[in-house]
C-alpha cells in the first residue's frame, strides 16, 4: 500500500517507472539505431571506447561485448531513472511527449561530454547522417522513455 496519495510527487515512484522507461527506450533506440546507424564506416561506439578506457587495455571478444552492452543499457536506465524523477517534481520536463528530453540527452551526451572526453568525434566534424540519425534515435527514446514512464507511474498510484 501506498504512502503517498495518487498523483502526489514521489520520488521513489519517479525512479522506478524511469528506470522501466529508460530500459525500453534503450531497446527502441537500439533498434532505431540498426535501421538507420549513426556511423557506417565501422567507427567504434562511445561505450566501446569507453569500456576499453575503463579496462586499460584491450578487451577480449566476450568481456568487451559485454562490457559494451552494459554500459550501454546502464545509461539508458540510469538516464531513465533520472527523467522519471526529474517529471515528479518538475512536469515539464515532459513537454512535447518527451521529445524534449530526447534532444536535450542528445545535446548533452553526443555534443558535450562525448566529445569532451574524446569518445566520439567533435561535433563540428561528425557528418551529417551522423547528427540526423542521433537527432532521429534520441527523439524515439525521449518519446518512448515519456510514454512507459507515464504508464508505469500511473500503475505505482
Amino acid at each position: 500500500m501506498s504512502s503517498t496519495p495518487p498523483g502526489a510527487p514521489s520520488l521513489w515512484k519517479g525512479l522506478v517507472a524511469g528506470l522501466a522507461a529508460g530500459v525500453a527506450a534503450t531497446a527502441a533506440k537500439t533498434l532505431a539505431e540498426k535501421l538507420y546507424p549513426p556511423r557506417i564506416h565501422g567507427e567504434p561506439e562511445p561505450p566501446e571506447l569507453l569500456a576499453e578506457r575503463i579496462a586499460g587495455h584491450p578487451l577480449d571478444h566476450t568481456t568487451h561485448l559485454l562490457a559494451t552492452e552494459s554500459i550501454h543499457w546502464g545509461f539508458g536506465a540510469a538516464a531513465g531513472a533520472f527523467y522519471g524523477a526529474l517529471a515528479e517534481f518538475y512536469p515539464a520536463a515532459t513537454s512535447k511527449a518527451g521529445a524534449n528530453f530526447g534532444l536535450v540527452l542528445m545535446a548533452l551526451t553526443h555534443q558535450g561530454v562525448l566529445p569532451a572526453m574524446g569518445l566520439s568525434t567533435p561535433t563540428e566534424q561528425q557528418t551529417e547522417r551522423e547528427h540526423t540519425s542521433e537527432a532521429a534515435t534520441h527523439l524515439i527514446f525521449g518519446v518512448v522513455a515519456e510514454r512507459v514512464r507515464s504508464i508505469v507511474r500511473d500503475m505505482l498510484d
